[in-house]
């Protein structure tokens, strides 16, 4: 044993596999060193007793399993010793070889069973049993094994992940290699993936010119996917040129040769607008592109319908006994006649009262209604408050999940069934999820879009509600005016005061909206723990996990997400010897935690009595019902819906004691936290602030300073975006009106 790059060097056999997680490459080990055996883990993929295995870390002490190894580098070997290649045959590795079989080859072929296996497997059919069909198979299923074992060792010293390397040997299969020293940026996209920086390493180590147009095309994609990551859908191509170009130190006829060879290869695409150009990831030009143009059929089609729907109007008034103002009546009137309009407000402004009345009217007619949002718990809330049934847009869509990717079954050829469809929390919609919903949508069919444009735009790329509002050519009613009922709320008032960028009022204690002084972050953490823990709890009988929810600017810093989660998990759901837990990475889930799904998922399996179904979505809340350590598995309750995680699952849930507010949207809490923090200012601007406050049902805490809110309400940079949707139905609208 020696140590190598300050890691330490193990080499041994394969005892037994203790754990095996077949989707991330996740293994526990039995090693026999010769002097001793040892547990290893790591990510390895299927290695198999009997293979001999050369492999870099460290150990460290687990307070349960004890001293273990922690493998970051390996290499896989085939048993040299002819015992140990019976038992590695013996495993199961390959298909229709078991103990009988395993022991006839290795005594027929001895040390040559290696070589015999990998490149003359015919050979096999000399034995007893085997047929000259069954040995080709038998060599080539231990051919693809002995590939995949290589490229897992090869990509081993780069320290790249498993799941990429399955993607990449899926993809080029035994021609893997080559093709990655021949251009190591094919990780970086086409299904495959591996960030640039990872790409780049192993590129430089390969020798690979730094100036090559592979280099520069995958630095491309490296920046438009980066920007989609911070939301935008394109990027002006002046900024693309200065970030690659300054990035790589490489000239602009290089960056202009790649960009060509991105576009004749429809990676890219681009769009000129206002005389600039702006780059896009093809999905996001086509979905930008269909928006646009089906918008504007939309439009035009709903020219010739202006029926006075007054009376009826009038006739729901009376049966409900309610009084709408001018412009709730003209968004009933617009919504019954148009066959894409939008009813946009904030808080107590009636927009689910004039809803209703949709709704109604809509009955009476006997139209096909069918209501949706984005996520199920603001589904949920729409259903509650229009006494109608709602789901989520994927399952509305039927997420296809045999693919693994947002994939729909209802699309033009198979669209939703409704004469009237109904989309709340518009806001929360991205690009590519809304040219889903209208490609799914029938032409005759009328789309009403609910939403308030001053929320936060959609988690994933795009700003579709406020891009619709904005461009001025979609039929929309704006409710601005506070009904008396919701006037009486503080959280209401204050909150329509912020977006405005006016002073809320802080210092009323009788009502709904609470503001709690703090100078420093430490006293900030203390009060967010005794208000969760035991003040609001006491004072209103909020249940602390189910009824409170903190809401921070930020997953980082003393107030942010992280360190309040584990703070909250410490106060509200203590360890116990009834609780189990498991640790994964750095974060240790407990029984009785509150969680949340951080990405959407289509292959998740989840049950709800004896319903049965998959999918589960970013922002998903949920509660841990069994940890399982031996297994690492637990067992997650999604508002009944109850999914196994395992493995490499685990890394797509997070601590939702506190969220971040962009995560919170769509839901509604009767008691919100938020605490602000003193520094941040890049995320410190009104509509976070707005977006926050309005998730509050009945009771608001405000801690921080007043200082920090006025500057909050002066920044009102809201979270722009780069995109062309509003542009493009510019252009649009202008072509169809000249036809």
């Amino acid at each position: 044993m020696d140590t190598v790059k300050n890691l330490i060097c193990v080499t041994g056999n394969v005892e037994d596999v203790v754990f095996y997680n077949g989707e991330n490459g996740y293994i526990v080990l039995n090693i026999d060193t010769g002097s001793e055996i040892i547990e290893a883990f790591g990510v390895m993929g299927d290695v198999r007793e009997g293979e001999q295995l050369t492999m870099y870390g460290e150990y460290v002490t687990s307070p349960k399993y004890g001293k273990q190894f922690s493998v970051d580098i390996f290499e896989r070997h085939i048993p040299t010793d002819l015992n140990m290649m019976k038992k590695y045959l013996s495993s199961g590795i390959l298909a229709g070889v078991g103990n009988v079989l395993a022991r006839k080859i290795v005594d027929a072929f001895g040390e040559r069973t290696a070589d015999i296996l990998e490149n003359d497997p015919i050979s096999l059919s000399a034995l007893k049993g085997v047929t000259p069909e069954k040995a080709l198979l038998i060599g080539k299923e231990y051919q693809n094994i002995s590939g995949v074992r290589k490229a897992l060792t090869y990509f081993s010293k780069y320290s790249v992940q498993y799941v990429y390397i399955s993607a990449a040997w899926k993809k080029y299969g035994s021609d893997l290699i080559r093709a990655v020293e021949g251009n190591p940026y094919l990780l970086c996209g086409w299904g495959i993936e591996l960030p640039f920086e990872d790409a780049d390493r192993i590129a430089e180590d390969l020798k690979f010119p730094k100036d090559s147009e592979e280099r520069v095309s995958a630095a491309i994609l490296h920046e438009l996917k980066k920007a989609v990551n911070d939301g935008h859908t394109c990027l002006n191509e002046t900024l693309l040129k200065t970030n690659v170009t300054t990035w790589l130190m490489t000239n602009e006829n290089l960056f202009f040769s790649a960009e060509e060879y991105l576009l004749s290869n429809e990676d890219i695409a681009v769009y000129e607008n206002s005389g600039d150009r702006y780059i896009f990831l093809s999905e996001f030009f086509r979905a930008e592109s269909f928006i646009s143009q089906k918008l504007c059929e939309m439009i035009k089609r709903s020219k010739n319908e202006n029926t006075d729907y007054s009376e009826e109007i009038s006739g729901v008034e009376w049966e409900n006994g309610i009084e709408y103002d001018e412009v709730q009546k003209a968004a009933i009137n617009g919504c019954m006649n148009s066959h894409i309009f939008i009813i946009t407000g904030g808080p107590g402004t009636g927009k689910t009262t004039t809803l209703n009345a949709v709704i109604e009217l809509c009955k009476k007619r006997n139209l096909k209604i069918k209501l949706a949002a984005p996520t199920g718990r603001a589904a949920k809330r729409i259903a509650e408050l229009t006494n109608a049934p709602a789901q989520t847009i994927h399952r509305l869509l039927e997420a296809d999940l045999s693919t693994g990717e947002s994939v729909f079954r209802r699309n033009e050829d198979n669209p939703v069934s409704c004469d009237v469809l109904i989309i709340d929390e518009m806001s929360m919609v991205d690009e590519l999820l809304f040219a889903s919903l209208l490609r799914a949508l029938k032409s005759s069919a009328r789309l009403i879009l609910v939403g308030d444009s001053d929320q936060l735009p959609s988690v994933s790329a795009g700003n579709v509600l406020r891009d619709m509002v904005g461009c001025g050519r979609v039929p929309k009613a704006e409710l601005t005016k506070i009904f008396r009922q919701a006037a009486e709320s503080l959280i209401v008032t204050n909150a329509h005061a912020i977006i405005k960028g006016e002073m809320p009022e802080l210092n009323e204690r009788k009502k709904d909206f609470f503001f709690m002084p703090s100078e420093s972050e430490e006293n900030t953490t203390s009060l967010v723990n005794a208000l969760c823990s035991q003040r609001l709890p006491k004072s209103y009988g909020y249940d602390p996990i189910a009824d409170i929810q903190v809401l921070c600017l930020s997953r980082m810093g003393t107030v942010g997400t992280m360190r309040l989660n584990a703070v909250l998990q410490n106060a509200l759901n203590p360890p116990a010897s009834d609780k189990r837990e498991i640790k994964y990475m750095k974060t240790l889930f407990r029984e009785g935690d509150k969680i949340m799904q951080n990405k959407n998922d289509y292959e998740v399996e989840w049950r709800r009595g004896n319903e049965k179904s998959r999918g589960v979505y970013n922002g998903d809340i949920g509660t841990i019902i069994e940890a399982d350590r031996t297994n690492m598995r637990l067992l997650i309750d999604f508002d009944g819906r109850r999914a196994v995680y395992d493995g490499d699952m685990l890394k797509n849930i997070e601590h939702a004691f506190a969220m971040t507010v962009h995560k919170s949207q769509g839901s509604e809490y009767p008691a919100v936290v938020i605490p602000l923090p003193n520094g941040m200012e890049k995320l410190s601007y009104r509509n976070i602030l707005y977006t926050a406050v309005t998730r509050a049902k009945s009771t608001l805490i405000l801690i921080g300073t007043e200082k920090k809110i006025s500057r909050m309400l002066k920044n009102d940079r809201r979270d722009e975006r780069t995109s062309c949707l509003k542009q493009m139905i510019e252009d649009n609208f202008g072509q169809t009106e000249a036809v």
